[in-house]
């Protein structure tokens, strides 16, 4: 089988990589799946949850002290990341501890906030002192 490759309505000169291009943009499916990924941390409280969870197992309750957020809030968010496969949860008794899943995935999410965290604020990375002109607020 002939492999058809893209005809460009403007040669550049480097078109010896479009068809391995052209091959991976087909993959919508895996596209979509990193979509949802990132669209679980656009929310600064979910991130948040997130990243305390990737350091801390804690159940709702003392999630929403740490947080200063209601129960309800904190379960919206639990659910949500949760679904996605960035948390898991394990009950003892009648409480429910949730944690970051020990994924690839999660070990990079979380690795990626925290690089980001230090390039884009760097008053976080301990080397600064002050106040980060990026930031609106240091609590």
């Amino acid at each position: 089988m002939t492999e058809k490759m893209i005809k460009l309505p403007h040669c550049h000169g480097e078109n010896e990589k479009i068809s391995e291009i052209e091959n991976t943009l087909s993959k919508t499916g895996c596209f979509a799946r990193v979509t949802d990924i990132f669209s679980q941390v656009c929310d600064p409280n979910r991130l948040r949850i997130f990243w305390l969870l990737s350091h801390y197992e804690e159940c709702v309750i003392n999630i929403s002290a740490i947080m200063h957020m209601s129960s309800p809030a904190v379960s919206h968010h639990l659910k949500s990341l949760k679904s996605s496969g960035l948390i898991v949860s394990r009950r003892e008794g009648k409480e429910v501890y949730y944690k970051a899943a020990d994924t690839p995935i999660c070990s990079l999410l979380l690795s990626a906030t925290e690089e980001l965290m230090e390039v884009s604020c760097p008053i976080h990375s301990g080397e600064a002192s002050g106040s980060c002109p990026n930031c609106s607020d240091h609590t």
